[in-house]
């Protein structure tokens, strides 16, 4: 299958395009830079120049493939401005990309977060979240979902708060990166709080996986770690950084405080149970043993 991926130069990204490539599958990846361009060819894929908001890009890329997985988002979480900015630009492109698959029958693979269902893990079951600071991203994957009807192919892989590789990515990465800004490695509240995670090579395999098979209007759940402490994962951070772990307000986290304070929970028993996936990369805290003091 010939393959369009947005985000391919990504930590997520780059490990979807290594296990399509390693599958058999051609590759056609998104590239908004010269830099990113290169390493799109050096992975043995095709660069197609042009950034998420560039719809004419996107629009030439759906035309070129059999396929499509959505992985591309800005990660600038400095401000609400700045993430308010970034649900709007991927919402417009996976508008475009749905657009562009009507009636074709072609598999479209997005990518979304696990939803947060109070006082139990979420399922496959559940609906995103449509309310809050990234209502606006559940709205537009429901949206895709819905292409369902049109003739798409259509599915979502939902990510964990944090999918790593190597002791970085996702909110762990980021509680790493404000520990070693602020010399403390801090949690919200009391830190009993859950993160679900995956490895990312385990990730790239369920996006595979939900492109060969899934059906049309099914999400997924790419959760390996159902969930670990908050205050767990920052002990891990604080030993290997040599810096005091301890509580902090929800404030420290700017935009993202709300979700960070929360507990989150995933299953993907339905997941592991339908597509055959089964992650065999190491755990969340046992990866973030090679954080860099």
């Amino acid at each position: 299958m010939r393959v369009f991926v947005t985000g391919g130069t990504g930590l997520i990204g780059s490990a979807v395009v290594a296990e399509l490539l390693g599958n058999g599958h051609t590759v056609l990846a998104l590239a908004r830079s010269e830099a990113s361009a290169l390493a799109v060819e050096a992975a043995g894929a095709e660069p197609i120049r042009g950034a998420l908001a560039d719809l004419d890009a996107l629009r030439a890329g759906v035309a070129r493939t059999d396929g499509v997985i959505h992985l591309a988002f800005d990660h600038d979480f400095s401000s609400p401005d700045t993430l308010v900015k970034a649900v709007a630009e991927e919402g417009a492109a996976l508008a475009t990309l749905g657009e562009q698959l009507v009636g074709s029958d072609r598999p479209f693979v997005t990518a979304s977060g696990t939803p947060h269902v109070p006082g139990r893990a979420s399922t496959e079951a559940d609906p995103l979240t449509t309310q809050g600071p990234v209502g606006s991203r559940g709205r537009a994957v429901t949206a895709a979902l819905g292409l369902a009807s049109h003739g798409v192919r259509s599915t979502a892989v939902r990510l964990p708060r944090t999918v790593h590789n190597q002791g970085t990515g996702g909110f762990a990465g980021l509680l790493t990166d404000i520990a070693r800004r602020t010399g403390v490695s801090g949690y919200p509240g009391d830190g009993a709080q859950r993160w679900p995670a995956v490895h990312a090579l385990d990730a790239a395999v369920l996006f595979r996986l939900a492109l060969e098979q899934a059906e049309a209007g099914t999400s997924w759940h790419a959760v390996a770690d159902e969930g670990d402490k908050v205050r767990d994962i920052a002990a891990v951070i604080g030993r290997r950084l040599g810096l005091p772990v301890e509580s902090v307000p929800a404030e420290t986290y700017g935009p993202l405080g709300q979700i960070f304070a929360s507990d989150q929970p995933s299953s993907s028993t339905r997941t592991r149970q339908s597509l055959g996936w089964q992650p065999k990369h190491p755990g969340l805290l046992e990866d973030l043993e090679n954080v860099q003091p």
